[in-house]
């Protein structure tokens, strides 16, 4: 599969330039900067509301051309925002600058877009939001057009997701992180342990599957799909095309399950705090739920992301590590007997999950100071509003990039086997995942 968005794998070394190396830390500074400015504009009696810019919904395109006539220089200046910001992080990441910006031209207009198709009143009767318009235009375009090389650099799918995320922080309310957390942390302890077990059984005992292959499947499918894949095949020493085939794997699944959620929880009625926490137990990477969860509403985007971050991904330094000592101890043969050190599961845990805890303390204190209800009214008008239509931005940013970085023919080169033992994963995760979150703690989760 074509990724250029895929982070590298991490690695114990490189000490405190770690906060400006790697690309987990750079989501944190950028979404975590954001939320910063919006204060402090909102403290200096302005806002970001001038560039948080949504295309109204729309029958008629005049609608559309007068909404146009009158933000373009703020549609101007929103480009300009988002270029500058992931610019800095391109720069120390150390990808080509010129590449970047020319791509992200491209990225940005074809959001525009997007925006613009997901706001027509047709669209919208038949639950294509923006998300699913941007994975849909982007398959279209990555399977039936050759992309430049120069636009790589731009297709940054997990940087943008990540950094969505952390900006999501902004809009949850810590105190609800903290009550949901324990719920969210056991169920998803049940679902990543099951769905591991499963994969790795299989793909060992019935498909005869290297067990360092198997365990990178494993992860991708249990705890949080291309990230884990990526840490955990890095943790085992799994080769590379490995990981490269859980990374297909997940995201042909993902993108599966990005359609077919959505449409069955529709189909049947499932509220939407319990459908966001079952999308979070059974979608395979933060895009991709992130996307089926924007096709219900806003709750199901609170508990999907109470499910999915809260729950699955903090799991990644945990299994990482595990998974590092039993591959050391049980599976490799190592001439220096070098053991795996407890730092490891700090270097393999997405920081970007600590951005997202660190924004939505912010902001909770922020509201919990306010004097009066007008200055809490304020605050979600002219801080929370404005970060929640950005974040919106972000998430279109990577599940276009999602779409233009996947290629179905070159999956075909996967083979029946590991397909096989992660579909079997699939077949166990899903069902589980909708009588935990629907049956038995439905009504937990409608309250969220």
């Amino acid at each position: 599969m074509s990724n250029s968005s895929t982070p590298e794998p991490a690695n114990v070394s490189g000490g405190w330039s770690n906060l400006w190396k790697k690309e987990d830390w750079w989501a944190v500074w950028l979404g975590l900067g954001i939320v910063f400015v919006a204060i402090l504009l909102w403290k200096a009696g302005s806002s970001l509301k001038p560039i948080a810019l949504d295309v109204p919904t729309w029958t008629e395109f005049s609608t559309v051309s007068q909404h146009f006539a009158a933000e373009f220089t703020n549609y101007i200046w929103l480009f300009i925002a988002f270029a500058v910001v992931f610019s800095i992080a391109i720069k120390a990441l150390g990808y080509k600058l010129n590449e970047f910006i020319a791509g992200f031209i491209v990225v940005f207009l074809l959001s525009v877009v997007i925006m613009v198709l997901g706001a027509n009143t047709w669209f919208k009767a038949y639950n294509l939001e923006a998300p699913l318009v941007a994975l849909a235009l982007g398959l279209l375009i990555g399977n039936f057009t050759k992309i430049p090389e120069w636009m790589n650099a731009s297709l940054r799918t997990e940087f943008y997701v990540k950094t969505g995320i952390v900006l999501l922080g902004a809009t949850l309310p810590f105190t609800l992180i903290i009550q949901a957390g324990p719920v969210a942390f056991g169920q998803a302890t049940l679902i990543a342990v099951t769905t591991f077990l499963t994969i790795f059984y299989v793909g060992t005992k019935w498909f005869g599957l290297d067990r360092r292959f198997a365990a990178t499947l494993g992860a991708g499918g249990s705890i949080c799909g291309v990230s884990a894949s990526i840490a955990v095949g890095g943790a085992v020493k799994a080769d590379q095309q490995h990981v490269s085939v859980s990374i297909s794997l997940v995201v042909v699944w993902a993108i599966i399950m990005i359609f077919f959620l959505p449409f069955f929880i529709k189909l049947v009625g499932i509220p939407s705090g319990p459908a966001g926490a079952w999308i979070g137990t059974s979608e395979f990477a933060d895009a991709a739920g992130m996307a089926a969860a924007a096709a219900i509403d806003e709750q199901a985007i609170r508990s999907f992301t109470l499910m999915k971050v809260v729950g699955r991904d903090m799991f990644i330094g945990i299994w990482c590590f595990i998974l590092a000592l039993v591959s050391v101890t049980k599976w490799e043969k190592r001439e220096d007997g070098s053991k795996p050190d407890a730092k490891e599961i700090w270097t393999r845990f997405p920081k970007f999950v600590i951005g997202f805890f660190v924004a939505s303390a912010i902001i909770t204190v922020l509201v919990a100071s306010a004097a009066t209800p007008e200055i809490a009214s304020a605050i979600n008008g002219d801080v929370i509003k404005p970060v929640k239509t950005l974040r919106t931005w972000a998430f279109i940013f990577c599940f276009l990039c999602i779409g233009m970085t996947t290629r179905f023919k070159e999956l075909t080169s996967v083979g029946w086997k590991p397909l096989a033992a992660f579909s079997t994963g699939v077949a166990v995760n899903v069902p589980l995942g909708y009588i935990l979150s629907v049956l038995l703690l439905g009504s937990y989760w409608a309250g969220v």
